[in-house]
């Protein structure tokens, strides 16, 4: 028999980055721009995705880390407001088992010299598959990719 178990927690992340609020919210809503930043690590294979950026909308992510099963992410937007905040609720999934759910807000704000970007997290982690410390040490590795990913898009010629 499975050991179950549910822990409550949340977290919040910060990011600024030297690009305006529009320039940072676009690397969201544009399936491409997301693409690019929003992935696991180079050696995760990818089964399979989809993209609907609007409230209502939903998106999947199917990775497989070598020699694990698929880690899928799959949400639905609930509010989404150009160039200030995007709340999703989602789930995550080990192979066949339900690991999470979540309700993320994305919050964009303009602060001098670019876009300070808070990421807060309130989620339900089930029967010890992850916890926040994984999803805030996920969320810090993509935001990294963010921001990576903005830094290049301001390198290459108009």
């Amino acid at each position: 028999m499975t050991d179950r178990s549910i822990l409550h927690a949340s977290f919040t992340v910060e990011r600024t980055y030297p690009f305006p609020p529009a320039t940072v919210f676009r690397a969201w809503a544009d399936e491409g721009q997301k693409a690019a930043w929003f992935h696991g690590p180079p050696d995760f294979g990818q089964e399979g995705k989809s993209f609907d950026f609007r409230v209502g909308g939903s998106e999947t992510v199917a990775t497989v880390p070598p020699g694990e099963k698929a880690h899928r992410f799959t949400c639905r937007y609930y509010d989404i407001v150009d160039d200030e905040r995007i709340v999703y609720a989602y789930n995550m999934e080990h192979g066949d088992e339900r690991a999470s759910l979540s309700v993320a807000t994305i919050e964009l704000e303009a602060v001098d010299g670019g876009t300070k970007v808070t990421v807060t997290e309130q989620g339900v982690f089930l029967d010890d598959i992850y916890d926040a410390d994984d999803r805030q040490h996920g969320t810090i590795g993509l935001l990294g990719q963010l921001g990576e990913h903005l830094a290049s898009q301001a390198a290459q010629p108009a």
